[in-house]
């Protein structure tokens, strides 16, 4: 009877369990933490690691102490900065002569090139405008065309016309066709001037 009597009541075994819950959830969050700690050491390794500091430190120190060789010395290098370099040789060796003789044939050569170069990459933005402007140029050349091979059956067809209301001599087909290359020829030359205005 007292064990029956000492069974516990189901909101303790809530309350426990809840408890034990909230004990792992604690726990993971202090692993997250951790692991979030952790990351950010791994992170900021090379700024907070004395190894990496101490890189850091030698570089910072050989800079230094170039600067100040430079500072003492800043006298004599202004001088080296004022005086012209022109009308002076830089020694070469003489198994690199070759090498510096085919160097300034392609220098001379790329600076002759140099301009051309230059206007090719200035047009490279204006490529789109240039292939639209083409393909209205063909399209009105091709429009043109057509108008001229109409405008030749109705030459000929006058032509014809001509000939049965006017009977002239006869004319040689040679000289038809040179009749007709010619008035073509005109016509052509007005589609030219109109397609370049």
């Amino acid at each position: 009877t007292l064990d029956l009597a000492c069974r516990k009541a189901p909101c303790f075994v809530k309350f426990s369990e809840m408890e034990t819950m909230a004990n792992m959830r604690a726990e993971i969050n202090e692993k997250k933490l951790k692991a979030e700690i952790l990351q950010l050491e791994k992170e900021t390794a090379d700024i907070t690691h004395p190894f990496y500091l101490r890189k850091k430190c030698e570089m910072l120190q050989d800079m230094n102490r170039h600067l100040e060789a430079v500072l003492k010395e800043k006298r004599a290098l202004r001088k080296r900065l004022i005086k012209p370099r022109c009308q002076e040789s830089l020694p070469i060796e003489a198994t690199f002569h070759k090498y510096v003789v085919e160097l300034l044939a392609e220098a001379v050569t790329f600076i002759e090139k140099l301009e051309s170069h230059l206007q090719t990459t200035r047009i490279i933005p204006q490529i789109p405008n240039i292939m639209k402007n083409m393909d209205t140029a063909l399209t009105k050349t091709e429009v043109l065309a057509m108008d001229l091979e109409e405008l030749e059956e109705q030459i000929l067809k006058w032509r014809e016309l001509q000939k049965e209301v006017i009977p002239l001599e006869p004319v040689s087909s040679m000289q038809l066709c040179f009749d007709v290359s010619h008035a073509l020829a005109i016509v052509s030359l007005f589609i030219f001037i109109s397609i370049s205005i």
